[in-house]
């Protein structure tokens, strides 16, 4: 039967075969269905899972890293959970024999081996995503992705500072240099990024606002030599072999074996590219402008002046970024650094540990308990939804309570 014509525009015919005459018939009848649906496979053998999946990684995905309409930092998400465990467990299966039993037995794995609901839910969300573009190539005919229950990621529970708590960190972030930047990210609720990634052009003292418009973020080195497995093998740790698989084995070489074999360590490229700490947009493009609280101005007027007296005292080693919060040099604070710094304020103050990110949202616990509009409060934070205020029920829980007592009172006194 001609269902259509091949890439070189030859005819396209397809051929049933059965050892009786009525199998073959319904199998001619089910392909002219197929053809009338426009959905008969394409000509040659179909790839598998991990071929198609690397294939869309590398031309889809990374086309929207080079146009902007994908961050570079979800490209290498994309990457990493693939290797670690969709190529594992279903990446030999072909792409057009994959059936929803298979998925529903990798994430059963994924749980037993006690990964986060939300790690299985972006793992499903990923293969959705990579059938769905096979499915419009006319490399599968549907996509069996969306034939289950997508899993379910568990909200975790934040835990916020007190009022207390907070101002002891306060008090224990001024003493040292760079204090302003707890100020600030506690007062705004800013991401880590977007503290770092503050510039004096952004910040109008008097006009009291702050235009969060850009973040500091860290990018995976990419290979910019023609062959990056040699360039791993001369450059890379000791004994290093361009396929990896040994690398456990060896005495100085990777800690663990590399799926991507040499081509994986980009960063001992000398030729590397596209790395290390840049400028970008804030999470999800949500550029927004928040209101200083009047006691922060005079706080960042007076690290604005401790930073000219540093630039001086630098002299020609100054780097000029215009940034808020720098090194002494004026240089980018890299990320890592800025967490060592929180955990040692929290140690010196006495309190809990906590990530950095425990910080926006003791923001947005105090911003609610204050009486602010939950919609206002999702403005300054910058969430994209609504949905997002529901992690501060517990808060809304507290000014429910006290409403209900004013109730009391209004109708029995």
């Amino acid at each position: 039967m001609t269902v259509g014509t091949k890439p070189n525009g030859s005819p396209d015919r397809r051929h049933r075969m059965s050892s009786d005459e009525a199998t073959v018939r319904a199998k001619v009848k089910e392909l002219e269905k197929l053809r009338a649906a426009s959905k008969v496979r394409k000509a040659g053998r179909p790839p598998t899972v991990e071929q198609w999946i690397t294939t869309w990684l590398e031309t889809a995905c990374a086309r929207k890293v080079a146009d902007g309409s994908m961050a570079p930092r979800t490209l290498d998400d994309y990457w990493s959970k693939c290797r670690l465990y969709v190529f594992p467990g279903i990446g030999k299966h072909r792409v057009d024999k994959l059936t929803p039993e298979h998925l529903d037995a990798l994430y059963l794995g994924m749980l037993q081996r006690a990964l986060a609901s939300g790690t299985v839910l972006k793992t499903h969300r990923i293969v959705s995503r990579a059938l769905r573009v096979a499915m419009q190539r006319e490399i599968v005919t549907r996509n069996v992705a969306t034939l289950i229950d997508a899993p379910t990621a568990v909200e975790t529970e934040i835990e916020p500072f007190s009022r207390e708590e907070t101002r002891a960190v306060l008090v224990e972030a001024d003493k040292r240099r760079n204090g302003a930047r707890w100020s600030v990210a506690l007062a705004e609720g800013l991401r880590q990024g977007e503290a770092l990634g503050l510039r004096w052009q952004y910040i109008d003292l008097d006009t009291s606002v702050i235009k969060v418009w850009w973040q500091l973020q860290r990018l995976t080195w990419r290979h910019g030599c023609e062959d990056p497995h040699a360039c791993g093998e001369k450059h890379h740790r000791k004994g290093c072999k361009p396929t990896c698989k040994q690398h456990a084995k060896l005495k100085n070489g990777c800690p663990k074996p590399c799926p991507k074999g040499c081509a994986a360590h980009a960063k001992v490229c000398p030729e590397r590219t596209g790395g290390g700490l840049v400028f970008r947009e804030p999470k999800g493009k949500n550029k927004r402008i928040v209101p200083i609280p009047p006691p922060l101005v005079p706080i960042l007027r007076a690290h604005r002046a401790a930073q000219l007296r540093e630039r001086m005292a630098a002299g020609e080693l100054w780097e000029e970024n215009d940034l808020v919060f720098a090194q002494p040099d004026g240089k980018m604070i890299d990320p890592r650094a800025d967490w060592e710094e929180w955990k040692d304020i929290l140690t010196a103050a006495g309190l809990r540990d906590a990530r950095v990110h425990d910080g926006r949202h003791t923001a947005g616990t105090l911003l609610i308990e204050s009486g602010v509009n939950p919609r206002v409060v999702m403005e300054i934070l910058g969430h994209s939804s609504m949905r997002m205020m529901t992690r501060y029920t517990h808060v809304a829980s507290a000014l429910a309570a006290d409403a209900a007592s004013k109730m009391g009172d209004a109708l029995w006194g």
